[in-house]
Formats: structure tokens, C-alpha cells, sequence
């Protein structure tokens, strides 16, 4: 009898181990039983075991875990058709995470997480290319418009036709991406059991053809700015020369002006000493002058002199009184 018990005691640990199973943290288990997902007790939804120790029938139930965490989805890039029909190609990612276990599980072959991604992709795909179709190329790429950002004034004068037109365009890539998790969301539960978190456009590109005509024209709106921008210096420029040469003029005009008045009165102030010196005693006056005369006339021996001497010119060296000679 004891013989029999260690066997007995070893095949009922084994039972009782087989019977056990673990959920780690962040995930959550279903059981299969008999190639079906094990019910809850109302036989409606799938028997769901959260993080934990937890029993099964040995031999007769298969436990599949299945990650509940939140989940991203990095798609690969795609090329879509804008309304019109210029191509654009977007790169998207999608978080996702488990709301129904056992339709996740049916719906994706056992609860291959590859399988779960290429039908939540195909779903945002369709989704994307038909918001994607309904909107141009400039509204796809353009978010909500802040009008506290438009320029005005000599700012706005400097900007070309084509950039103000971008700055007024009301872009819709964050009502595109609300559509697009809307609609998704909503299938994605229905169909796979899973809730998508967020969407988001990470990145818009044209293609090579259209990138490089568009890097065209914006160097070529710039060269236009730097053209303006310099005629507006160059004129600028001949308005301060302009203003300088103007003062420079005008400085020395008043200069020359008071120069001509300080001269003016100078010789004013002159002409009224020699006239209070000639009225003082005018036979001097005449002596001096004729002196001053007779020095300029006879400075060389050379200079010659044709005049009566009898004039009045030789008065005073006639007669040192200044009788002329009759």
C-alpha cells in the first residue's frame, strides 16, 4: 500500500501542477477548450483572466496569452491620389489595444498580433485614401490656421502672392486625422475587438517630381523677396544721401551767409571809422591818400607816368601845403 501511494502522490502533483497557470502583469488569458474560447458564466462573452494564479482542466484546456497593453502600430508608407490627382505619400502610425480578448482572438487566427496589424492597416487605409481624395494637396499639409500669425503692415508688403495665399488657406490635417480615428475606431472593435487609441499623419511627402518643381518656386518666391528687399534699401539709401547732401548744402549756405553779414558789417564798421577820421581833419586825409598814391605809382624805376604837373595829382609834391599850381 505504501508502495503505491509515492505514485499516486507524484501523478496527483502533477495534476495539480498541470492544473495551474500564471498571467503576467500587462497581459490577460482566455482558455481553450476543445478548440472553443472558454464563456463567462452567462455563456455570452469570452472567460477573460486578469493578472494572476488561476486553475484549468488539465489535458483538456489550452490557456493563450494575450498582451493588453497599448500597442503601436508603425505603417509603412503609402502613396494616395489628393482630389486633384497629384500623388502624396504618407507615413502613419496607430495605437491600438485589446477591448474584446475573444473577438481578437477569432478574428485574428489565434491572436497573432501580425495578423491583428495588416487588418487594422487595411482598415486605416481605406479610411486615409478616401479623406485623403476628398481634399488638396494644400489642405492635407496645412494645420488650423492662427490668425494671430498673419503678418501685417510693411511685413505683410514683403511676402509673395503664393505664401499669403498659404498663410489664408484653413488647413485640415488634424480634422483628416480625427475622421480617419473615428471611423476606424468604431470598425476596429466591431470587427477585430480592438480599440485604437490614436492615429496621427507623421509625416507628408511628395514625390520626387513634384518636390523638386515645388523647391522651384519657393526659391524663386525668395529670390523675389531678396530683390525687393534690396530696391528697398538701394532706395533708402539715396533718401538718406539725398537728406545728408541737403543738410551738407544747407550748412553751408547759412555758413556763407553769416560770413557775407560779418563782412558786410565789418565793412560798414570800416567805412564809418574812415568817414569819422576824414571828417576829423579832411586836408590830412587827402595828404595820406595822396602819399598811399604816389608810393603805388613811383614803386618801379621802369613806370612812366603821362599827366600834366600842373594836376591834382601832383599837389601835394608841388606844395607841401597841397596848393595845386594854377
Amino acid at each position: 500500500m505504501r508502495k503505491l501511494m509515492i505514485p499516486v502522490l507524484v501523478v496527483a502533483l502533477a495534476i495539480m501542477l498541470m492544473s495551474l497557470f500564471v498571467i503576467p502583469e500587462g497581459e490577460r488569458g482566455i482558455v481553450i477548450r476543445f478548440g472553443r474560447v472558454l464563456k463567462d458564466n452567462n455563456d455570452v462573452a469570452a472567460r477573460i483572466y486578469e493578472p494572476g494564479l488561476h486553475f484549468k482542466m488539465p489535458m483538456f484546456d489550452r490557456v493563450n496569452r494575450l498582451d493588453a497593453r497599448i500597442q503601436t502600430m508603425d505603417g509603412r508608407s503609402d502613396r494616395f491620389v489628393t482630389s486633384e490627382k497629384k500623388d502624396v505619400i504618407i507615413d502613419t502610425y496607430v495605437k491600438w489595444r485589446i477591448e474584446d480578448f475573444g473577438q481578437y482572438y477569432l478574428a485574428t487566427g489565434g491572436g497573432n498580433v501580425q495578423t491583428a496589424e495588416a487588418l487594422l492597416e487595411r482598415k486605416v487605409t481605406d479610411v486615409l485614401r478616401s479623406e485623403i481624395g476628398s481634399r488638396e494637396i494644400k489642405q492635407i499639409v496645412s494645420g488650423p490656421r492662427n490668425l494671430n500669425t498673419l503678418p501685417s503692415g510693411e511685413d505683410a508688403e514683403l511676402i509673395p502672392e503664393a505664401s499669403k495665399e498659404a498663410l489664408e488657406i484653413d488647413g485640415q490635417r488634424d480634422i483628416i486625422m480625427d475622421n480617419v480615428l473615428a471611423d476606424t475606431r468604431e470598425s476596429a472593435l466591431t470587427d477585430l475587438g480592438v480599440r485604437v487609441v490614436d492615429f496621427r499623419m507623421k509625416k507628408i511627402n511628395l514625390p520626387d517630381e513634384i518636390s523638386e518643381s515645388i523647391y522651384k518656386r519657393m526659391r524663386a518666391e525668395r529670390e523675389s523677396v531678396a530683390r525687393k528687399h534690396r530696391s528697398q534699401g538701394r532706395e533708402k539709401a539715396e533718401v538718406i544721401r539725398a537728406q545728408a547732401e541737403l543738410e551738407v548744402a544747407t550748412v553751408l549756405a547759412e555758413a556763407d551767409r553769416t560770413a557775407r553779414v560779418t563782412r558786410g558789417d565789418a565793412d560798414a564798421k570800416a567805412a564809418a571809422i574812415y568817414s569819422n577820421a576824414y571828417n576829423k581833419d579832411p586836408e590830412f586825409y587827402g595828404f595820406l591818400r595822396s602819399l598811399k598814391a604816389y608810393e603805388k605809382s613811383f614803386g618801379s624805376k621802369s613806370d612812366i607816368l603821362v599827366l600834366d604837373p600842373k594836376s591834382d595829382f601832383f599837389k601835394y609834391m608841388n606844395d607841401a601845403k597841397g596848393v595845386a599850381s594854377k
